[in-house]
């Protein structure tokens, strides 16, 4: 019996260091091509929008691209910028991180999977969120429709951090 106990606990502790880092508890550090399936990236240029015909009619959102369910409560720390939805005039508690300024504003926004709606209950000091920053929390996979854009993507932020210009975005 003993035997059996210590061959499964050897097995128990083999599994769990097999496992992906982001699995442990850590906290990926993502680009925003991280947010497309490696199957559709041909699809998207090197700054995650869509290749497509932009000639006549009105732009739309583009519908294209799925999401990476593996990703799915993934603890993450992505850039990006800041379009505030919901606080007051110190703190914003809802907002789209998208992948480059004035995304959601200029027609048409980035498709649903390069944005990302991030809910921030504590509050982020209004502030700080001018210039591209870091959000870290907790990814999930799930679309939410705002009167600017769809995501793909929902973020349950815990932190804002200062970007540091010596990473690339």
């Amino acid at each position: 019996m003993l035997k059996r106990f210590a061959l499964l606990s050897v097995m128990l502790l083999s599994l769990f260091s097999a496992l992906p880092s982001y699995a442990q508890d850590e906290t990926l550090n993502l680009n925003w091509i991280d947010l497309i399936p490696e199957n559709e990236r041909n699809q998207f240029d090197e700054s995650g929008m869509p290749m497509t015909d932009h000639s006549g009619g009105a732009a739309k959102q583009s519908s294209i691209g799925g999401t990476r369910s593996e990703l799915n409560g993934s603890q993450i720390k992505i850039p990006g910028f800041v379009i505030p939805l919901e606080g007051d005039e110190n703190t914003v508690t809802e907002f789209l991180l998208v992948p480059y300024f004035g995304a959601c504003i200029h027609v048409p926004p980035p498709p649903p999977n390069q944005i990302i709606y991030v809910k921030f209950p504590k509050g982020a000091p209004v502030q700080e969120l001018w210039d591209v920053i870091y959000v870290v929390g907790t990814l999930k996979t799930e679309s939410i429709s705002t009167d600017l854009a769809t995501t793909a993507y929902v973020v349950e932020g815990e932190r804002i951090e200062e970007y540091d210009d010596g990473e690339a975005m």
